[in-house]
């Protein structure tokens, strides 16, 4: 099997370096990935900048592991698609992010969007996440169950396009209880800002490091996570509502 993988958190980042080693048990695993963090990038890309992009290697600076990309999480699945990899891969794993993608955090993130770009192109593509809330992340183990995950989905041959978000709880809070498959929570998040003002008198803001969300929708990914349960949701990047969509079908529009 070949496999693409990305990820938000940069191609140096200790998740997605756990998560290769582990996808080399199932096939030949090629890195793709920004080269720096940009983790809440979402489904940007970049178009008024070029696209610099250099080779990475391992420590030995003889194996090679794959391209660093000076862009977004959707511009390295572009550029592996489209430009690098000699064969379209069969499988496309983002991840493993620092920090659930959960609820309305889908929208938010990068790991999640690199994983849509994979879909737009009718691969299998499957984002990854690991929950934390100490600074101590066991990423060797997050990996561990992720694969298993990953090979659970792909020895099912989901359609060409399938797309899946995968959430690890914390591994510090307790055993893995298994593996649920939930609809994404959409209830609100709770967030905050710290105001500040500079030595110039100007008004300024830090965005809050707690994102959370008080009231989660029953049997949803959030309360699957809390539960301590790894979470499976399928994706799709249709955004049309379609039951106002029938709706409007029956609209009179007094136009011209």
């Amino acid at each position: 099997m070949r496999i693409l993988l990305t990820n938000d958190d940069g191609i140096y980042a200790p998740g997605l370096r756990a998560l290769r080693t582990e996808l080399q048990k199932l096939g030949t695993v090629t890195v793709v990935a920004p080269a720096t963090e940009q983790s809440a990038a979402g489904h940007s890309v970049t178009l008024l900048n070029p696209l610099l992009v250099s080779e990475v290697f391992e420590d030995d600076g003889k194996t090679f592991v794959g391209w660093a990309v000076e862009g977004r999480p959707a511009d390295a699945v572009k550029l592996a698609l489209l430009e690098l990899l000699p064969d379209p891969p069969d499988l496309i794993v983002s991840g493993m992010n620092a920090g659930s993608n959960a609820g309305i955090n889908v929208l938010y993130s990068g790991t999640v969007a690199a994983a849509v770009e994979g879909a737009f192109f009718r691969r299998t593509a499957i984002a990854v996440s690991l929950e934390y809330d100490q600074k101590i992340k066991d990423y060797p183990a997050g990996a561990r169950l992720a694969r298993q995950v990953i090979e659970g989905i792909a020895a099912r041959n989901p359609p060409e396009g399938s797309l899946f978000n995968v959430n690890i709880p914390v591994l510090e809070r307790g055993p893995i209880r298994g593996v649920r498959v939930v609809p994404q929570n959409s209830s609100p998040y709770q967030e905050k800002f710290d105001r500040r003002v500079n030595p110039r008198g100007r008004t300024y803001f830090w965005a809050g490091p707690d994102f959370l969300c008080p009231n989660p929708t029953p049997g949803t990914d959030v309360e699957g996570l809390a539960d301590q349960y790894i979470t499976v949701t399928p994706l799709k990047f249709d955004l049309t509502d379609a039951e106002r969509l029938r709706e409007m079908k029956g609209w009179e529009w007094q136009v011209g």
